[in-house]
């Protein structure tokens, strides 16, 4: 990854928190190994070859796209702010936050030797996922064990202020109602709480009208308006709720159970992608919290 490697949970947990499960039981290499051959080449790579640098960003008018990379030999170094992060370990990722998320590099790696891997651009990667839609669910639960494990470090929560998040456009929002019928829609007035902290999360939501406010220990640290979801964490690794959700003003929700979930995952690319996106920029934020 950029920064974040999907070998290790993001840090020391505080000891009151739980440790996060192994990351033996979400990430196979095989998995990614398989996903990255289906649309992607070998190639080798000489050392001292800079594979992407700290803040830097593709540009589509120069025709210039982020890429990840799958380490199959070699060793590469991650990087930021002039510390070194460690390197990425042979089978594992690297330089997918930027790649998914459209975002500036948070990090360099460089490759300490001579080094093979395959390298997928965000068409090749909607091609991929198309083929192994498998490889979607397993990112999406690496990020979420990182997210809980940054949640857990969190003394307070970021002081910037809230954001409205918003993961599908108007055509796969619209898709989606389209998709899952008047009997997937729920309705919530103003102030009533949708979820709560702690308990076990058997749906996820998409807001199609209205506005929900997320919380973590009373403060409010996101918002999520047409086209954003959120409970959706706790359909992917089945635990606890870890935040709060209270309708700001009248809602209208698409209300989604695991296995609808997962079969849209697996059916439509495009939903996976827009999911991993989103996780993906919620990881960044909640790390500039906990830095």
């Amino acid at each position: 990854m950029d920064d974040l490697d999907f070998s290790k949970p993001a840090g020391a947990p505080k000891p009151a928190a739980p440790a996060p499960q192994p990351q033996a039981q979400l990430y196979i290499p095989a998995i990614a190994r398989a996903f990255f051959e289906s649309a992607g080449k070998e190639e080798t790579i000489a050392a001292g070859t800079v594979f992407f640098a700290e803040n830097e960003k593709a540009s589509r008018i120069l025709l210039k796209r982020d890429k990840m990379y799958l380490l199959l030999d070699g060793e590469v170094s991650l990087s930021a702010k002039g510390k070194s992060l460690g390197a990425v370990k042979v089978g594992h990722i690297f330089g997918e936050m930027a790649a998914i998320s459209d975002s500036p590099r948070s990090a360099t790696a460089v490759a300490r030797s001579a080094c093979r891997v395959i390298a997928l651009d965000d068409r090749q990667f909607g091609a991929a996922l198309q083929k192994k839609p498998e490889f979607a669910l397993m990112m999406l639960g690496t990020l979420i064990q990182r997210l809980r494990g940054m949640i857990a470090q969190l003394s307070g929560v970021p002081n910037a202020e809230a954001k409205e998040s918003r993961v599908f456009d108007k055509k796969l929002l619209a898709s989606l109602q389209s998709g899952l019928g008047d009997h997937a829609m729920v309705r919530y007035e103003k102030g009533k709480i949708i979820m709560v902290a702690g308990q076990t999360g058997a749906l996820m939501y998409v807001v199609l009208d209205g506005r929900v406010s997320i919380s973590i220990r009373g403060a409010v640290v996101e918002r999520v308006g047409p086209g954003g979801v959120f409970g959706e964490m706790a359909l992917v690794d089945q635990s606890p709720r870890s935040a709060n959700a209270v309708a700001e003003s009248d809602c209208a929700l698409l209300a989604i159970n695991r296995n609808v979930f997962l079969n849209l995952v697996k059916s439509d690319p495009t939903f996976g992608i827009s999911l991993l996106g989103a996780m993906a920029e919620r990881v960044r934020n909640t790390a500039a919290g906990v830095n």
